[in-house]
């Protein structure tokens, strides 16, 4: 897996990093965002427009946001690769791990 989306993302759902995927790699789900990682093609081009420093190389995630990494597998064990999020549009899941998180967004 190239890139993942980490905790920063939970109820924000900026969607910058949509915009500025030129593979459409960038899926969304109930309280964030996930990135397809069969689909991404490390260009790292979400990375620096995130407003909230969401994203992150796999390997340079740090500690204490780790199980994001299997979070954003886990989004994908059902939906597999669609080859576009796009034509999917927003899906009403999130992995059972970010399901159980409180609310992050600031009111």
């Amino acid at each position: 897996m190239p890139y993942i989306i980490a905790e920063p993302c939970v109820d924000v759902k900026d969607k910058a990093c949509i915009e500025e995927c030129p593979v459409d790699c960038i899926y969304e789900g109930g309280r964030m965002l996930y990135i397809q990682p069969d689909e991404c093609v490390d260009c790292g081009a979400c990375e620096p427009v995130c407003p909230v420093e969401a994203i992150f190389y796999e390997d340079d995630t740090p500690d204490q946001w780790s199980g994001y990494i299997n979070a954003n597998v886990d989004f994908f064990n059902e939906l597999g690769s669609p080859g576009g999020a796009t034509k999917v549009g927003a899906v009403d899941f999130d992995p059972d791990f970010i399901k159980a998180l409180p609310p992050m967004a600031e009111e």
